[in-house]
């Protein structure tokens, strides 16, 4: 299982081997349960999670590397009436 710290510490680049090797994972052991022949069922549960953590981690600092341009400045609501 893959922590957060550790993710953080990866590069973008990292990031995305990972997704692809967990999905490459995660294929085969769907191919493994197809076939009845799985030992670890709990293991494609856990890698499912894994990559949901992997692309959070992506878009949390993607986002928190941009500045929002002048189309996506945030507006404050006054309810002053």
């Amino acid at each position: 299982m893959l922590k957060a710290e550790e993710i953080r510490g990866l590069s973008e680049k990292e990031r995305e081997e990972k997704i692809v090797d967990i999905n490459q994972e995660i294929f085969n052991l769907k191919f493994q349960l197809a076939t009845g022949k799985i030992e670890n069922p709990s293991r494609l549960q856990q890698l499912r999670r894994d990559v949901a953590r992997l692309k959070t981690i992506q878009v949390e600092s993607r986002s928190a590397g941009q500045k929002p341009s002048e189309g996506e400045v945030e507006t404050k609501v006054s309810s002053d009436k």
